[in-house]
């Protein structure tokens, strides 16, 4: 029987109340059959790209069995973890437990590397029921003693495919033995290549296999659009955007809380009527910004992901994606803002080197060509040619895949 509302799932009413909140009416197709499993405590196989609403598909009822199960937590000690390939992801998987469980007195924590450890420890000294983690910071805090992994209850294993050509499945296989031998699993997969096979067939008992292909979406009816740019230029060529476009409603998309103000006040300097919505704001201040922008009072809006979910605003002409995301699915969300009704509308990302690679990712999802504009001010060379050699080096990954998979 398919469910066709997150009420059909009978989850535990503080996540239904959250996701009434955030605008989530309709299960997509992945959510619809991996739910009711995985409330069922069986393993399971998730073939699925980004795009799919996998991340929900996982969190909601990871978060409803640890409410109902009511097991103390305990420092160091998280009770779920998810691993994933890069620090992205983890920081988008975060914010949506954060906003899932808004209304649950549970602790969720997120590390990776690249940034100190100091606030990472602390959030684990004090007890985490989910801890997100990339494989390499992961494996460093527990070597330095501030983590254990011997009291957790349900592992999942996001993206398996990425971490396979990320270099990352030697870290799994030393991660899978300080893991319990008894515990839920839940492992998600693009693809699924013989190596990645083998270390499904490996973790997984008795799992049941759900695989959907992405959603459609309305990328058709939207102009999309990408300019390469160093990271210190990104607010200089946003303003230049954005003052030659002074009649038109945008929606300027961020990766984080504290740079959502710091875009909105750099404009209001430069003139540009602008607003912030995050996960920090209350409701009232959130409810207002989405008023001012509803209403013309301000031209541009910059919010994050998280915020930004079951905003439905009409004429919005334009979606800037201020920090372009890695995760597919945050992205079609994103652009999906404009080109309302059928209407037409243009997204355009601003890309630096570091970004390089999600054009690939993206495109692979969307199946839509995005185009280069490389008639800007701002314009960067270096970056460009990251992005050339990033394109070309996907590209062959992918056919070597491909080859593998025919065999």
């Amino acid at each position: 029987m398919t469910i066709n509302t997150f009420s059909g799932f009978n989850l535990i009413e503080p996540i239904q109340r959250a996701l009434l909140e955030i605008g989530y009416e309709v299960p997509t197709p992945i959510q619809q059959e991996a739910i009711p499993l995985v409330l069922g405590n069986h393993d399971l196989l998730g073939i699925a790209q980004t795009g799919t609403g996998k991340t929900a598909a996982f969190c909601l009822p990871i978060l409803h069995q640890l409410y109902t199960r009511r097991v103390p937590r305990e420092p160091r000690c998280p009770r779920v973890l998810t691993l994933t390939p890069t620090r992205e992801l983890a920081i988008q998987i975060h914010q949506n437990l954060e906003s899932y469980g808004r209304f649950l007195n549970q602790k969720y924590a997120v590390i990776f590397g690249g940034v100190g450890q100091g606030k990472q420890v602390r959030a684990l000294q004090q007890g985490t029921d989910v801890l997100v983690a990339t494989p390499g910071r992961l494996l460093d805090l527990i070597q330095q003693k501030h983590l254990r992994l011997g009291k957790v209850e349900i592992f999942v294993l996001d993206e398996a495919d990425r971490m396979l050509d990320m270099g990352f499945l030697r870290d799994i296989k030393k991660i899978l033995t300080l893991l319990p031998v008894k515990r839920h699993t839940l492992f998600f997969s693009a693809t699924m290549p013989t190596e990645i096979q083998k270390l499904a067939n490996t973790i997984l008992t008795k799992p049941q296999k759900v695989e959907v292909t992405p959603q459609a979406t309305t990328v058709t009816l939207i102009h999309q659009t990408a300019m390469f740019v160093e990271r210190n230029n990104k607010i200089n060529l946003l303003i230049h955007l954005l003052k030659n476009n002074k009649r038109q409603k945008t929606l300027v998309f961020v990766a984080m809380k504290h740079m959502a103000n710091r875009v909105a006040q750099k404009l209001e300097k430069h003139g540009i009527a602008a607003t912030a919505i995050h996960g920090n704001k209350t409701q009232g201040a959130r409810q207002q910004a989405i008023q001012d922008f509803t209403h013309g009072q301000v031209q541009v809006m910059v919010a994050t992901d998280i915020a930004s979910r079951g905003i439905d605003i009409d004429g919005i002409t334009h979606v800037i994606n201020y920090d372009l995301s890695n995760v597919a699915e945050n992205y079609v969300h994103r652009i999906g803002r404009t080109a309302r009704a059928g209407a037409q509308g243009t997204a355009i990302s601003l890309v630096t080197g570091e970004e390089k690679s999600y054009l690939v990712n993206i495109e692979r999802t969307t199946k839509h060509p995005i185009e280069i504009i490389t008639k800007q001010p701002y314009h960067s060379e270096t970056a460009a040619r990251a992005a050339i050699l990033s394109i070309g080096k996907a590209k062959a990954q992918l056919e070597n895949r491909a080859k593998r998979m025919r065999r």
